[in-house]
């Protein structure tokens, strides 16, 4: 056998396996179907990238789709609650506006319905009512004075003489403010425009004696006292001018009245134009006089159980509204009046007994017991700038502070402290009787409508 031959790379290649080139190319098979596998998966990772990329940048929209969505929606939440914001702020102004326009067609329908009077337009407006008494013949009235400042010493021959001497001492000693009178038909009706007069006198916090709470309510009221003191109505003038003005001593004029001891005890005297009597029986003839036909709706009320309080418990309990400001006499004669033809229609099926109830002004009738009273504690000390201590314990408010000696309403002597006076007011008790069985105040009596109307 001719011997193998080499080559120029070396001695031949022999195999020992006769698979030996198979398993070679099985291995070079795998590894190019492995690149070829590859290379065919490359695509496949581009599109599953691709797909992942366009997932996210969907994702991405979405979401800025939903941001944008909610910011539109925050939007249009913020604009609707603007709007109801604008809504709500214009029916509230709107209720505003409303509610000031109520207020001053009231304010001008006060105005309309009570006249102001001073002493500039005094004797032109008494004119006026010189004539329309006699179509409006019912006289609804009230006033306005500076309070309670006294309360008498001494022994009393009943309550009924402590009260009235409480009464006289004080409206001796004080000024009326201000009264104001409202006209009515027999049927209740007012004329118009104007019903209700307000005559405001002069009236000097520096120089008049008052009660500091009372002066405080009547200020809180819209009482100007500057203006009283400037052109207030002096009622000397008054007096005469009302005494010829056809308003009293005539049957058929006819007075109503609340609580109305102190309002007709200022009239009495500024018509007598001097103190009133020592004794309560004088007083009423004079009342009668000035007054042949007066009713009491406090004295009324005493036949209506249902009815309690003051003028203004009474108007809200039937319904009636004021017009014009409380505890100024205008408005409080206008509501008077009206509550006087509202209990006579429906309390009194419309017709008053005169033979009851006419010429009877509460706290003036003797009401409660007769017997002899006795107050020993002592009166008010009237010292400026200081306050005294009321017999019951109240607090009896000072006179100014820059004010001389006491004033004095200008027809009697001004008053004088314990020390120097013995009470003028007080009644020397009968003999026989037993001093002190009735205590001070007793009685159910109220001194003053302020507070109460």
């Amino acid at each position: 056998m001719p011997p193998a031959r080499g080559n120029a790379f070396g001695p031949p290649m022999h195999s020992s396996s006769p698979f030996g080139n198979q398993h070679l190319l099985h291995g070079n098979l795998h590894h190019g179907s492995h690149h070829l596998a590859h290379h065919q998966m490359q695509p496949q990772h581009q599109q599953h990238l691709q797909h992942q990329s366009h997932h996210q940048q969907h994702a991405q929209q979405s979401q800025h789709q939903q941001a944008l969505q909610q910011q539109v929606a925050h939007a249009q939440h913020a604009q609707q609650q603007q709007q109801q914001h604008t809504q709500q702020s214009l029916h509230s102004q709107a209720a505003t506006q409303q509610q000031q326009s109520l207020q001053q067609q009231a304010a001008a329908a006060a105005a309309a319905a009570i006249k102001e009077v001073w002493k500039q337009n005094l004797e032109s407006e008494i004119a006026v009512l010189r004539d329309l008494v006699e179509d409006y013949p019912y006289i609804a009235m009230d006033t306005e004075f500076p309070g309670i400042v006294a309360r008498p010493i001494g022994g009393f021959r009943s309550k009924a003489d402590y009260h009235y001497q409480t009464l006289r001492c004080n409206v001796d000693m004080l000024k009326i403010i201000q009264l104001g009178i409202t006209f009515y038909d027999e049927n209740g009706k007012t004329p118009e425009p104007v019903s209700t007069w307000q005559f405001n006198f002069q009236f000097s916090l520096a120089d008049d004696m008052y009660a500091q709470d009372s002066i405080d309510l009547l200020t809180k009221s819209g009482i100007d006292f500057k203006r009283h003191e400037d052109y207030g109505i002096d009622v000397a003038q008054f007096g005469e001018l009302l005494i010829s003005s056809g308003l009293v001593l005539l049957d058929n004029v006819k007075w109503v009245s609340f609580h109305s001891g102190y309002d007709f005890g200022y009239l009495v005297k500024i018509m007598l134009c001097q103190a009133l009597p020592a004794e309560e029986n004088e007083f009423r003839k004079y009342l009668h006089t000035f007054f042949p036909a007066l009713y009491d709706i406090k004295y009324l009320m005493k036949s209506v159980k249902t009815l309690k309080g003051g003028l203004q418990d009474i108007a809200e309990d039937m319904g009636i509204q004021r017009v014009g400001p409380q505890h100024q006499a205008g408005s409080d004669s206008l509501l008077t009046g009206h509550i006087f033809f509202a209990m006579k229609g429906k309390y009194f099926e419309g017709k008053i007994d005169e033979e009851k109830y006419c010429g009877q002004v509460w706290g003036l009738n003797g009401v409660g017991n007769s017997g002899p009273t006795l107050n020993t504690a002592g009166a008010v000390q009237y010292t400026n700038g200081q306050s005294g201590v009321q017999p019951n314990g109240g607090h009896i408010p000072s006179t100014p502070t820059n004010a001389g000696p006491v004033p004095s309403t200008g027809m009697t002597p001004g008053p004088m402290t314990p020390q120097q006076q013995i009470n003028p007011y007080a009644q020397p008790p009968p003999q026989n009787s037993q001093q002190g069985v009735n205590p001070m105040g007793s009685g159910g009596f109220q001194f003053g409508k302020i507070g109460g109307m």
